[in-house]
């Protein structure tokens, strides 16, 4: 991020432009809106600046912009079109002080400014740090779709209000009625009586919410699926937007972190195969500490938290402290990982089962029924599975697998740096060393990537022709 975005205070400060073509016009439009003091320097205005300044609305000086015209001001635009004017005037704007915007001159820059969607005083901005403006405007256009014109309404009658919310205490219970003001009572009450009915509907909600009892802790148990944060469902969406605190594995990525409250906590509560962990015991003490205290706990799993990982040891915990629960399933790293290779997990003809096996468990390498799945035509997605793999392999093998097998491994199923590694069960353990797969991953014995199997087959059937 080389632009970071703030909102600046310009409520009685001085802006000044230097410009008066096209390019100050659209500058002008945007900072019009604003509460600045606007300051135009140009020899040659466009019609519509001077009627600006008739109204009123701006400050215009009929000439060019020189020294001591931008001591005090807290943002400059050079906007005149001309690469050589530009460069005079923003010298003159940064030895003064002034943060400079040089109009479709990204980086002499020293700020920019975005996309914007005007809720007044409800403000989004969107920007692209120059790379996308064609993006930006199609982010705006749909924003303005999405957001109703009565939220810039709504704010600022709930801005007026924040002094006698202070009566609720800090924490959720506040936010709690926010969030019905904005999404439930207040828009339902503009629909109904406009702002009248919306003030009415304030203090209404306020009297339910002092007279109601603080909420009691909850634990939604949350699948995150396989890292791809658009892969998220609505609900773990959801569960992640009330969250006080966030309970999450080390398979969870940041992106998908970064959804999470400002205000929410993030404990770390990873687990590595033979390497350092948190014991289940003292996870399970943090989801009790933290549902006994009255959060909203969101225990955050990679992949779906049905699957290998240990969801039954948290919810006897979280039961036994009479806490209330609920799981929300994820995409689990087998389907997320199949997909990434093209091939479907059963397969008429091949396969109408499929295993999901772990490479270890509590006590070391996990046994499975090895003679069953050494079969022709088996497939297992084997989790945890780069550290057992010569130990899996041997157990195939000596149960008559077949060496040739197909094995695919697939790293960072969903995310940027997904990479897949076809293998066979003879050579396995000593590609995955090759390849240095150090990512999260998923093994699926009996399958290998669409297009390499389409080339096998393809080889099959000339040799028999």
């Amino acid at each position: 991020m080389k632009h970071f975005p703030i909102f600046i205070a310009l409520e009685g400060r001085s802006v000044v432009l230097s410009g008066g073509g096209e390019a100050a016009l659209a500058k002008l439009r945007l900072l019009l809106k604003t509460e600045a003091s606007l300051h135009v320097f140009s020899p040659e205005p466009a019609s519509v600046i001077v009627s600006w300044a008739h109204e009123g609305r701006l400050v215009l000086h009929r000439r060019a912009l020189i020294a001591g015209d931008i001591q005090g001001a807290a943002l400059f635009y050079a906007a005149d079109e001309d690469d050589v004017e530009d460069a005079r005037t923003s010298a003159i704007a940064e030895a003064e002080g002034a943060l400079v915007n040089i109009v479709d001159n990204l980086q002499d820059s020293q700020f920019i400014t975005p996309a914007i969607v005007d809720r007044d005083p409800v403000t989004v901005a969107i920007g692209t740090e120059g790379a996308a403006p064609v993006l930006a405007r199609a982010i705006k256009a749909d924003l303005e779709e999405r957001l109703p014109t009565s939220l810039g309404t709504l704010a600022r009658i709930g801005k007026a209000f924040r002094k006698a919310v202070e009566v609720l205490p800090m924490g959720r219970k506040r936010r709690d009625f926010w969030a019905d003001y904005y999404y439930s009572a207040g828009p339902r009450a503009m629909d109904q009586g406009g702002e009248v009915a919306v003030k009415d509907s304030l203090n209404t909600l306020l009297d339910k919410y002092q007279a109601a009892a603080e909420r009691e802790g909850h634990v939604a148990f949350v699948g995150a699926g396989p890292g791809d944060p658009e892969l998220l469902t609505l609900k773990a969406r959801k569960a992640l937007d009330e969250a006080d605190v966030i309970i999450h594995d080390r398979l969870v990525t940041p992106e998908i972190l970064e959804l999470a409250r400002r205000e929410a906590v993030l404990i770390n509560a990873g687990k590595e195969g033979f390497g350092p962990s948190m014991s289940q015991d003292d996870i399970n003490a943090l989801i009790v500490e933290h549902g006994l205290s009255g959060a909203q706990v969101v225990r955050l799993k990679g992949g779906d938290p049905t699957v290998f990982g240990r969801l039954d040891e948290e919810i006897e915990a979280v039961m036994a402290a009479d806490l209330s629960w609920h799981v929300v399933p994820g995409i689990t790293a087998a389907s997320a990982s199949v997909a990434a290779i093209g091939q479907s997990l059963t397969q008429r003809g091949r396969n109408s089962s499929v295993r999901f096996l772990t490479g270890h468990d509590m006590k070391g390498f996990a046994d499975h029924d090895w003679k069953t799945l050494a079969r022709t035509g088996e497939v297992a997605a084997i989790y945890m599975g780069k550290k057992s793999a010569r130990f899996i392999q041997g157990r195939l093998i000596m149960h008559g697998a077949d060496r040739t097998t197909p094995v695919t491994v697939i790293e960072n199923a969903t995310r940027a740096d997904q990479r897949v590694l076809e293998s066979t069960l003879e050579t396995l353990p000593n590609d995955l060393v090759a390849a240095g797969i150090s990512g999260p991953a998923l093994t699926f014995y009996g399958l290998a990537p669409r297009a390499a199997q389409v080339a096998l087959t393809n080889t099959q059937e000339q040799e028999l022709a």
